[in-house]
């Protein structure tokens, strides 16, 4: 979603090298309050900003001059919340105020389960001071990754910060879905045509159907007729991705099919989370995806249907 992606080019730009996956233990137990992550160091850039990494987007609290400031660092599992969080401008170590829009919001918040079983797309609201808040009910405990995607006023280029999120209450870790080309959400079947390959572009087309039928009134949803979030299996590294121009543009087919062209630099096993619009309501198709060569990451979750659990939007 960031200005550095091209109309018609959709990259998922997970750097090669990525941190040590997040461990969890199999049995069932409390879930706790991660340790605080860490802040990457930067060496000044241009306008006394710090450079960024050429690190995937997420992994980091701090980067570019500015840091993910939550102010919930933890929830408890099925108990409807309010997450509440600020980005700061390292410089003066006050909330940031003003932002680009993309994609018709000021920021857009990402909330996933470490296991990628449950995913969210909030559209948090900004106070006056810049503190950002927004209702969640997240319905199973573990550790949880909240991902801020946003590009501050007079910026070039946008930033995607993470922080933990410990959700309590009884833990019971679930594996990835085996990787599927079709994907059941709301009544609706989404089917995904392609492969990424490690290093090289490849093509993703996926295609709405309901009863039968191709849905070809699908509806704007920010501004585009489907959102793309690729998330890693194993350290969460995130990249929101949105086809280019606009829907309703007359050049932008309101579907059956949605394409983007991904990129994954390295092997491994992915989640895809397609958000798209119909018939007024928000709907979430979820896929796993695995380069070539790349070993399972985990066994199948038994009952999976493809879909993510649940979405708020």
């Amino acid at each position: 979603m960031h200005t550095g992606l091209k109309a018609g080019i959709f990259a998922v730009a997970l750097a090669a090298t990525f941190g040590t996956a997040y461990g969890v233990g199999a049995a069932v137990g409390p879930a706790a309050a991660p340790a605080p992550a860490a802040h990457a160091g930067h060496a000044p850039g241009p306008n006394g900003r710090a450079a960024a990494p050429e690190t995937p987007g997420g992994l980091q609290v701090s980067q570019g001059g500015y840091t993910l400031d939550l102010k919930t660092p933890a929830v408890t599992a099925g108990t409807p919340a309010e997450l509440r969080f600020a980005v700061r401008d390292d410089r003066t170590g006050r909330p940031v105020t003003a932002y680009r829009p993309e994609h018709g919001k000021e920021l857009h918040l990402i909330v996933a389960s470490r296991d990628l079983a449950v995913f969210r797309h909030l559209h948090p609201r900004r106070a006056a001071d810049g503190t950002w808040s927004v209702p969640a009910d997240l319905p199973a405990a573990g550790g949880y990754r909240v991902f801020a995607d946003f590009t501050p006023e007079g910026a070039e280029d946008g930033l995607t910060l993470g922080a933990d999120l410990a959700v309590t209450g009884a833990y019971r870790p679930a594996g990835l879905p085996a990787p599927a080309a079709t994907a059941e959400t709301d009544g609706y079947r989404v089917t995904l045509d392609g492969a990424l390959r490690p290093g090289a572009p490849s093509a993703l087309t996926l295609r709405v159907t309901k009863d039968g039928k191709p849905v070809t009134d699908l509806q704007p949803y920010l501004g585009a007729y489907g959102h793309l979030v690729a998330l890693r299996s194993g350290d969460l590294a995130y990249l929101h991705v949105h086809p280019g121009g606009a829907a309703g543009d007359g050049r932008r087919s309101a579907g059956p099919a949605v394409s983007f062209t991904a990129i994954a630099p390295s092997v491994g096993t992915y989640r895809l989370f397609l958000d798209f619009r119909h018939q007024g309501a928000v709907h979430t198709a979820a896929f796993t995806v695995r380069t070539a060569g790349a070993a399972p990451a985990d066994g199948p979750r038994e009952g999976a249907d493809g879909a993510a659990d649940g979405h708020h939007h």
